[in-house]
């Protein structure tokens, strides 16, 4: 009786309806609010190994690029395990294509040393990111006249609705050529993540464990069936 009804059970409720997320597109997160959302990763700079003159330049830098903002920003550091799955794939093809055995040994020992060490000494690699958000205008409530046309053009409201799009994307990114730009002063390279890093970067936060077992599919690489 129990198996009978956990079968014929309904399956449980998205996890997607519970978060702010409403998609991602063209290097954009859109939230359900109609906000935009775009994510920067920079590197980093070992502030302790700076000469005190140096250091001095870089708060310097970092007043002047904080009160050049008028709007707010948001730092997030990701500490995750280190991935080496490509290194040490390399690493096996090396082993197969050399023909010397002592080499070829050789690599094979090197291998499962690197791989030892990283179980047993938990190495974390340390990512930093800059959240750039954009919030429009409120839009003003449509009227009744406004409604019943838009159930009569249905296209027209979603061709606005890219337009507006369109538009508010254009004015985030002068937001984010500004951070660069400022990043940039404190000698601290950035780029914008793409699609497939955004959908990355957001699958590993809520599914860390899942992601280090199963690795995910580019995007230009996934077929969808009509």
């Amino acid at each position: 009786m129990q198996s009978k009804k956990l079968a014929g059970s309904k399956p449980g409720v998205p996890a997607q309806r519970f978060l702010d997320i409403s998609e991602i597109k063209e290097n954009v997160v859109v939230l359900k609010d109609g906000t935009l959302r775009a994510v920067l990763l920079v590197s980093s700079v070992n502030f302790a190994l700076k000469s005190e003159d140096e250091q001095n330049a870089i708060v310097q830098a970092y007043m002047q690029f904080l009160n050049s903002l008028d709007f707010p920003i948001q730092i997030v550091i990701q500490s995750r395990r280190m991935n080496i799955d490509d290194y040490m794939n390399r690493l096996r093809d090396a082993e197969h294509e050399q023909k010397n055995e002592l080499l070829r040994n050789q690599i094979a020992d090197y291998r499962s040393y690197v791989m030892q060490l990283v179980d047993l000494a938990e190495i974390m690699q340390k990512r930093f990111y800059v959240i750039v958000p954009y919030d429009p205008a409120a839009e003003q409530q449509k009227g009744f006249i406004d409604r019943l046309g838009s159930i009569f053009t249905p296209m027209v409201t979603i061709r606005l609705t890219e337009e507006r799009f369109q538009k508010h994307k254009t004015a985030l990114m002068l937001r984010i050529n500004n951070i660069m730009s400022g990043l940039q002063s404190m000698s601290i390279a950035s780029v914008q993540l793409d699609t497939q890093g955004l959908i990355e970067l957001y699958y590993t936060a809520y599914n860390p464990e899942q992601f280090e077992s199963e690795r995910m599919t580019d995007l230009e690489k996934l077929q969808i069936e009509d």
